[in-house]
């Protein structure tokens, strides 16, 4: 039987090109992943500039960018709790020039958004966790509770009429006060604010009863006396509160809730291009420079291996959206 013949050439010949064509795609993609970065990385970042996960991105940021020998430039795009820049990276090039600094209201948004069109572990690929960022319990300085153990019996006493307030429904400090509910079995009345100065503002005066302060705005308040702290909601005490215990240790078993920053790529990025952006950013919360520059922030530095933060972001999201759906939050 005579050859086939395609376009000139036989089905032999054929093959034979296809299969070169297929194996310098596939070295070509190598190459490229050898040699990045070639060009900036944009670190798109959920929040606006100044703050204290923006500081986070620059400073993290610019060490790796350093390490990887090309510039970096933060895009800063709020909005819908996060969603609008997690869609916006979700629908990128896998490539590794477009990067997301990933949080805690991405894992949330799963289980709280009825519309959400990004899934947190489903479209990106994690790099890695950079910091997090705890909480203190704190009441006004007249309310008459010094313990967690004290503000749970004051609220045993009065169900419903101690008021809480949060910077916002869904919002970290609003799901924090949700898990102490969720373990205590206390009844408490939400507040929400739009931000955490009013919030804290009306804290301070009295008008609400509790509420859920970052560490950063806690520590100057409690040593004026505007507020009293009565635990940390992390799983271990700080060095720069030394005195302050956590609400685990006051009584809840198994309390811990922080609000947490990290980078992830786009579903589909080259193993390899993850491992270097690992390695440029692990460099970066291990130096001491910037592990002091971001305590005074209030972060604690974090780290890993993307397998770590994959494992992390699954257990938070899983966490968080059992919370979310015993408190009956939905947002459209």
């Amino acid at each position: 039987m005579g050859a086939c013949i395609t376009g000139g050439h036989t089905r032999r010949e054929v093959l034979t090109l296809s299969a070169g064509a297929v194996a310098s795609v596939l070295s070509g993609g190598r190459l490229r992943a050898a040699d990045y970065p070639q060009k900036p990385i944009r670190f798109v970042v959920p929040f606006t500039p100044g703050g204290g996960a923006d500081v986070l991105a620059r400073i993290t940021g610019q060490f790796a960018s350093t390490r990887l020998g090309q510039q970096r430039y933060i895009d800063n795009k709020p909005g819908a709790g996060g969603n609008i820049s997690a869609e916006f990276v979700a629908k990128a090039s896998a490539d590794g020039y477009t990067l997301l600094e990933g949080n805690l209201a991405h894992a949330v948004a799963m289980s709280m958004y009825r519309n959400v069109r990004y899934d947190i572990e489903k479209d990106f690929v994690p790099v890695m966790a950079l910091g997090s960022v705890p909480f203190v319990l704190a009441v006004p300085p007249d309310l008459p509770v010094k313990t967690v153990q004290d503000f749970l019996a004051l609220a045993r006493t009065k169900p419903g009429a101690l008021n809480y307030a949060s910077s916002g429904i869904g919002g970290p400090s609003h799901l924090a006060m949700e898990l102490l509910i969720s373990l205590t079995g206390v009844k408490l009345t939400h507040i929400p604010y739009k931000g955490a100065a009013p919030a804290t503002e009306d804290l301070m005066t009295g008008r609400v009863q509790a509420s859920f302060l970052t560490t950063p705005a806690s520590a100057s308040l409690m040593q004026s006396g505007h507020i009293r702290g009565l635990a940390l909601s992390a799983a271990h005490r700080l060095a720069t509160l030394p005195e302050l215990p956590t609400i685990a240790e006051s009584g809840v078993p198994d309390y811990d809730a922080t609000t947490w920053f990290g980078v992830v790529a786009p579903r589909g990025t080259p193993d390899e291009i993850v491992q270097t952006l690992n390695k440029a950013f692990g460099a970066a919360v291990q130096d001491e420079g910037v592990r002091k520059r971001l305590q005074t922030e209030g972060f604690e530095m974090m780290g890993g291996t993307p397998q770590d933060f994959a494992g992390f972001i699954h257990t938070q999201t899983a966490k968080w959206g059992a919370i979310v759906k015993q408190a009956g939050l939905a947002i459209d």
